[in-house]
């Protein structure tokens, strides 16, 4: 709760819960746009949590392919989830749990273990009240101890999956006091060939969700472009609600500007009187502005950083993503990321990086793409490239290591060949007995002991460091001591686990076995990725240096001749 004297917020007044569901397509937005929100209410004095519901039979997110639904994203407890909770960590700079993500397999797994069990005293389980009562219950829970809990819908209204979550929402509504609640719906609002802003596609969306017995309070149009006064009009005609209830979420240039761009359509103000917040609120000149000064920033370099991964799909690396821009953020530069793909890099494609300023081998699992992520190590390693390698990237780097420095002839994961002659990356002794893939692996938070005097020390400004793991494979500790003496070292540890690896006498050359993109947020940048950048930014900086000197050397050869 708000802690300021000249909020006046008042704690008995219990949790706001705003609810956001989707219309027309699927991937409109409306995580950002409910993360935006958030944002803005944060800003404004309140504690604001954020619960997102999949409606998917998936029990988490940790076994899907990543071209179906982006990148799994861990939380501190080490829950398996959607990447949308990503969005609201860094949006709203809190640390959520596995409670903050819905599923349908969660929760009728949850049922089913509790008529098993005979919870229910022989009666029918069912859909209404069972699954529903269930859904009302985790939403609740999740939103405990704080001023607004914002739940997002994930899925287009109208999908099969998705009718019990909107009945139970329905109910919802119907329990709670009515200035407690706000639904929120967002759709698409398409151009004409002719230029025209085109309501019907929202009209169709909110009569879907009438029909279910829910009442948009506020309808987010998403377009290219702000919607027209006459569009607005339009909506709010023929869907019921007041015009000013209409707001736009044009397209930004970047998703950190869209809390900007719906502060000024007066979503928030909007929101606080709906709630009867607004004299509650900070007053708007006291509002914390870090937000805004962070994402327009100024930016006076650009860089170019190659992403060698096996997918080539931005969201299954959306992490990655951010995290170098929260580094760019804090060092004044525009990072540019390129994707490069590992299965072509296998075939002697080095070529793809000899114009980008550094390398990234990111996560992943399988044996596809593997070969290719060496030889990105190899390259960084012998041609002083910034490197960082993340998780699996780590684990590629010891082999890289192993086989070309140390003269392990054949050297790799046991993961990728199980019959390799050098083993140097093995499984977990943990895993041994594991059968089930979903939620087994090493998950969630774990401390890492730093050695002083060491890069990882520079960047961490401490001995250890706390950061969210997922591997089921590590570092080999029959092979520790062929590394001893080595330019390669390992600077962190957890126990008799290797957690971060250094090679001297390199401008930058880092890799992890945790996945630091995980806690990076705009205002405190993930270290290692800020390392990166730095280190990226000096060899940008000297190689412009060297092509002006050259230039320069060439001007005074032809003056001279």
């Amino acid at each position: 709760m708000p802690t300021e004297s000249d909020t006046h917020y008042d704690p008995d007044l219990g949790s706001k819960f705003i609810f956001v569901t989707g219309g027309v397509m699927s991937g409109l937005g409306k995580g950002i746009t409910a993360a935006s929100t958030g944002r803005l209410l944060k800003n404004a004095g309140f504690d604001v949590t954020a619960v997102k519901i999949d409606p998917y039979l998936n029990v988490d997110a940790g076994t899907m392919n990543p071209y179906q639904h982006g990148e799994v994203y861990v939380l501190e407890d080490g829950g398996e989830v959607d990447l949308d909770l990503g969005n609201y960590e860094r949006f709203l700079d809190i640390d959520m749990t596995s409670d903050h993500n819905i599923t349908t397999g969660k929760t009728y797994q949850h049922v089913i273990e509790k008529e098993r069990a005979g919870d229910y005293l022989g009666k029918t389980v069912q859909i209404i009240p069972h699954i529903t009562n269930d859904i009302k219950r985790r939403i609740r829970e999740a939103a405990e101890g704080t001023d607004v809990c914002i739940i997002e819908v994930g899925g287009t209204v109208g999908d099969i999956e998705g009718m019990p979550y909107l009945e139970a929402l329905r109910q919802f509504a119907h329990e709670e006091p009515e200035e407690n609640v706000l639904f929120t719906h967002v759709t698409l609002v398409p151009y004409s060939k002719n230029g025209e802003q085109k309501t019907k596609p929202t009209q169709h969306s909110v009569k879907e969700v009438r029909s279910i017995g829910l009442q948009p309070d506020i309808i987010v149009g998403r377009c290219e472009d702000r919607l027209d006064p006459e569009t607005k009009e339009k909506i709010a005609l023929f869907c019921d609600i007041p015009t000013e209830a209409v707001f736009s979420n044009p397209d930004v240039e970047d998703v950190y500007h869209v809390p900007l761009m719906v502060e000024e359509e007066g979503l928030d103000q909007y929101v606080l009187e709906h709630f009867g917040l607004d004299d509650e609120a900070l007053p708007p000149g006291e509002r914390a502005n870090e937000w805004r000064d962070i994402v327009t920033s100024e930016k006076d370099e650009s860089v170019d950083v190659a992403l060698v991964g096996k997918y080539d799909l931005e969201d299954a690396y959306m992490s990655i993503h951010e995290s170098l821009k929260h580094a760019g953020f804090e060092l004044g530069a525009d990072v540019n990321v390129h994707w490069v793909s590992a299965d072509e890099m296998a075939d002697g494609h080095d070529g793809q990086l000899e114009d980008v300023d550094g390398v990234i081998v990111p996560g992943g699992f399988g044996m596809r793409g593997s070969e290719g992520k060496i030889e990105a190590v190899r390259y960084a390693r012998e041609n002083d490239v910034p490197f960082l390698g993340l998780c699996l990237g780590f684990q590629m780097a010891v082999v890289e290591y192993a086989r070309h420095v140390l003269g392990l002839e054949g050297a790799h994961s046991a993961e990728m060949v199980e019959d390799t002659p050098h083993p140097v990356i093995d499984i977990l002794p943990e895993q041994y007995e594991v059968e089930d893939m979903g939620g087994t692996m090493r998950l969630g938070e774990h401390t890492t002991v730093i050695e002083p005097e060491t890069l990882a020390y520079d960047l961490y400004d401490d001995t250890s460091c706390t950061e969210r793991h997922r591997h089921r494979y590590e570092v080999n500790p029959e092979y520790f001591d062929q590394f001893d003496d080595e330019p390669l070292t390992f600077s962190g540890t957890a126990g008799n686990r290797m957690e971060i690896l250094e090679l001297e006498d390199h401008p930058y050359f880092l890799g992890t076995q945790f996945h630091p993109e995980y806690t990076s947020r705009p205002g405190q940048p993930s270290p290692p990725f800020v390392g990166l950048v730095d280190a990226v930014l000096e060899r940008a900086t000297s190689a412009d240096d060297t092509e002006q000197e050259s230039a320069a050397a060439d001007t005074e050869t032809e003056v001279t001749h």
